[in-house]
């Protein structure tokens, strides 16, 4: 999961690596292509690996936040695009940085595939930490592998999915929790009739358009249906843990949530204020549900220090300020209340 800088430096990175990867492909593959080639290669070949393997990863890391392992995989994947990018007269004295390539790419996709072995010899452990931390799994999954695994992408992705799958096929006989301690966000909203509303459009255009595109591309209808099939259960999955997992203020703690796409669990004497009806700041976290209408935000909760957030694919990012809308803003008034916040 690659993470872009907020920088204008990344942006100008992102635009020197379209322009080395397309000069590239451009001095092999057009029609000047036979003008532009010397009849001896080996220097413009070097320059081209150079390009793909050097200067190309170093572009992605000015433009991306890389662990060490993401870039020697870019390094890696440099050597194998040279190798499909040059054609095999000019790249044959080079052959041997392709198997480099290859290699390096074996060994990161084993030390993945023995980091995700690792998690399956952990899951009992993992089960009984979500048991002792006594939350929804939405908040205690993540927490409970990174004790015993630590943080990698593959990981996080994999655990986002699991989340989807867990929530779009065995939490259909589980009700939402419903007391003094917690306050639902979208019953006053259409937002899980809109949810259904976009299954439905996906059953049909599946329907619809897969058994024509299967004569054109039996491939590509293949692929679609994957994907269709996928956003169903997501959707379902998103469906379910909207209804699933109230805003609570437990322990001292607010917990808070929208789908699985966006949650966020914050101690309560990390509040610093309590807005209401006014308006949030640009780059605040918002957790109010949308549907076709544009709902506005009730109350805004400013924090003494950034807190984390979890986003989309289990991607983190820090917010200041945090907008929100309930289905009962004076039993959240009360609850921040009884908790020693001032609203």
């Amino acid at each position: 999961m690659l993470v872009m800088r907020q920088t204008n430096y990344a942006k100008w990175a992102l635009a020197l690596l379209f322009l080395v990867l397309m000069s590239n492909f451009l001095l092999y593959h057009s029609p000047l292509s036979a003008i532009a080639i010397p009849e001896e290669t080996y220097f413009v070949v070097t320059g081209s690996l150079l390009d793909l393997a050097l200067v190309a990863p170093l572009l992605v890391l000015a433009a991306f936040r890389l662990t060490l392992k993401q870039f020697i995989g870019f390094i890696a994947a440099g050597f194998i695009l040279a190798r499909l990018l040059i054609p095999s007269l000019y790249f044959e004295p080079f052959e041997v940085f392709f198997y480099v390539g290859l290699g390096l790419e074996a060994l990161i996709l084993f030390a993945e595939i023995a980091l995700i072995g690792l998690l399956a010899w952990h899951v009992p452990k993992i089960r009984r930490s979500m048991k002792q931390q006594a939350g929804s799994p939405l908040f205690t999954l993540m927490p409970a592998v990174y004790e015993r695994v630590r943080p990698n992408p593959i990981i996080t992705v994999i655990l986002s999915e699991a989340l989807a799958f867990y929530y779009a096929f065995f939490t259909w006989k589980k009700k939402p929790e419903d007391n003094a301690e917690s306050i639902s966000l979208h019953k006053e909203t259409s937002i899980i009739a809109f949810h259904i509303m976009l299954i439905h459009a996906i059953v049909i255009e599946t329907i619809g358009i897969h058994w024509w595109l299967h004569d054109q591309s039996p491939a590509l209808s293949v692929i679609l249906l994957i994907l269709n099939i996928y956003s169903v259960i997501y959707f379902i999955g998103e469906m379910q843990a909207i209804r699933l997992n109230p805003l609570t203020i437990k322990d001292g703690v607010l917990k808070v949530s929208l789908g699985l796409g966006k949650r966020i669990r914050v101690p309560v004497e990390t509040i610093e204020a309590v807005r209401w009806g006014e308006k949030a700041e640009k780059d605040a976290i918002e957790f109010v549900a949308k549907d076709i209408e544009n709902h506005e935000p009730q109350l805004v909760i400013d924090f003494k220090t950034p807190q984390l957030a979890t986003l989309f694919f289990g991607r983190t990012k820090s917010f200041s300020q945090m907008a929100l809308k309930v289905d009962d803003p004076a039993k959240l008034k009360g609850l921040l209340e009884a908790n020693g916040v001032s609203s």
